[in-house]
Order: C-alpha cells, then structure tokens, then sequence
C-alpha cells in the first residue's frame, strides 16, 4: 500500500507542464506568442471589462482510498476560497504591509460549480472516478480515463479541476492557456485541496488551487522563473523584481534584486510561500487575468447575470 506524507514545501508543476508543451508543440508556441501580443494591445488600449465574470468548474475526484474521495462539503470549501481570494474578500488580507496595500486587487472573477453537464443533464459539478493507481504525476495520466483518471470535460466550457494523490511532493499544477483541449485545466493533490477533510498544513486554506488557477488564467510566478538572476519577468508591471521564490512564513521585509526597503512582494498568490502566508494578487496580475477571460478563455466566462453551466 502507498503510503505519501504530505508536502510540507510548496512545489508547482505548470512552468513543466509549459516548457514541456514549448518544446513539443509549434501550436502551443504560436497560440502562447499570439496571447502575449494580444494581452499587450488589449492592456495598452485599456479594453477590459469591469463586469463580474463567473467560471464554471467541474470538480473531478480521482481515488483509490476512502481518504481520497473527499467530500462534497471539501469541493465547496475550497469554491469558496476561490470566490474570496478572487474578489479581495478574504479576512486575511489585512495582512498585506502598508506599503503595499495600493496594489492589491480584485479581479471580480467568481467560481461556480457546474449545474449542468456537457449532456445537459443536471449536476453536481463534481465527478468521482475509482482508481487502482496509486500515485499520480506531472505526466496527465489522471486526466484520462484510459489511464486511471477521468476525462475532461469540455475545455470551452468548463474549468476542470483534478484532485487526486499526488507523487513527488508535488501540490498541483495547471495548464496555460494555448494548450490541448483534453487536459486543460488544474490538478491538485488532495491534502491541499479546500479546508477541511483531508486539507493539511500548511497548505489547508485552500492557496493551491488559488495559485493554479492564476496559471490557468495566464499569470506566471512572481519572480519570472529566472531562479535567482533577477532578470526574469512576470510580465506585470506592478509587481517587484525579485530574487528566485519565497517559501514557508518570510518576514517583511524581505529584501532581493536591490527591491529595497519594501522587498519581495512574497504574500502575493503566485510565490511559493505557505497557505497563511499568500493573501493578494496585485491589479496588474488582474489585468492580465481578464484579459486572458476575454481573449483566450472567452467562450468560458459568463456574466453574474447569466446562469452557470
């Protein structure tokens, strides 16, 4: 029997997942340099929306033990976490230093779980597969029902998001957009998934799945992937150059890349700090989330005023 401890450091798996596409596929490369040009023009002339926009999300729970197939009342908790984190309402926020407080931003995107399937049947918005594989990886198996995991649903309509056990002290990883249709979407192993059941420090507050989704809407992490060099970008304006990721609880300041006195804006989503610690996107990281919304993902996003599904 397989037997994993839950990570105790953060590990993301989407800059793998991109690389990887990067080398294999010309259509990923063309799709990824046409969305950077578009979110430059559409960012220069300022054409986003101010609307709510809503994204309906199937959740699939992959498991081979009764600790995997969380419940419904887990699934919930963590939609819950995304509509606060997304919407700048989460309690926590008040952590964020004074210097810092003017960038923070709401990307008014909310998250529903599907009330109708791609059929047109009703829904819980959550599918539940059994498996005989133990662990899964970076490799998309649990994306593919031949392969031990569920497929996708439709990728224009739905964000699909996997919960399973995951190998290698990984937490999650997601899929940029620009990528195959048959497994866009965020996978999350099960421990950092929502709030309750099976949720573990430090990583119970659902930020994983807050983080990959940041992915999915075509955010980067915070340092630029550059490891130390402080010469990589996030290709947002307003967050500070910084030095290689954070991790665990740092304390303010943290200094890098010559970013004093205020430092790394290391309680930002898309750094690798623990769950307590991450609280913020900055308004250019929403900026570019809606531009993604309206651009790549468009046939996805429905108006608050429109029904979910």
């Amino acid at each position: 029997m397989t037997t994993l401890e839950p990570p105790t450091s953060r590990t993301c798996g989407a800059m793998a997942e991109h690389r990887r596409l990067l080398t294999e596929s010309s259509r990923y490369r063309r799709s990824r340099a046409e969305l950077e040009n578009t979110t430059r023009d559409v960012q220069r002339l300022e054409r986003t929306t101010d609307e709510i926009l809503r994204i309906p999300v199937v959740v699939h729970v992959v498991a081979r033990t009764d600790a995997e197939n969380i419940s419904d009342d887990q699934v919930i908790s963590q939609i819950e976490v995304l509509n606060k984190d997304y919407r700048a309402t989460n309690a926590d926020l008040a952590a964020v230093p004074d210097v810092f407080s003017s960038l923070v931003g709401d990307a008014k995107i909310e998250f529903v779980l599907a009330t109708v399937d791609p059929d047109g049947d009703p829904t819980s918005g959550i599918t539940r597969t059994s498996t005989t594989q133990s662990t899964f990886g970076i490799d998309n198996a649990i994306k593919f029902a031949d392969r031990g995991g569920a497929d996708a649903w439709p990728a224009d309509r739905y964000l699909n998001m996997w919960v399973g056990l995951l190998r290698g002290g990984l937490l999650g990883y997601a899929q940029f957009p620009g990528g195959p249709a048959d497994t866009d979407g965020v996978v999350i192993t099960h421990t950092a998934f929502g709030t309750t059941g099976t949720a573990t420090e430090p990583f119970n507050l659902g930020r994983t799945a807050t983080h990959e989704v940041g992915h999915y809407l075509n955010l980067f992490h915070i340092w630029g992937d550059d490891g130390s060099g402080c010469g990589g970008t996030d290709e947002v304006s307003d967050t500070p150059n910084q030095g290689s990721e954070n991790t665990g609880k740092p304390t303010f300041p943290k200094v890098s890349c010559n970013n004093g006195p205020a430092g790394d804006l290391f309680m930002d989503y898309m750094d690798y700090v623990d769950d307590d610690t991450m609280v913020m996107f900055t308004a250019g990281q929403v900026s570019r989330m809606r531009t993604c919304l309206e651009t790549a993902r468009s046939s996805l996003r429905v108006t608050a005023t429109t029904a979910a599904g």
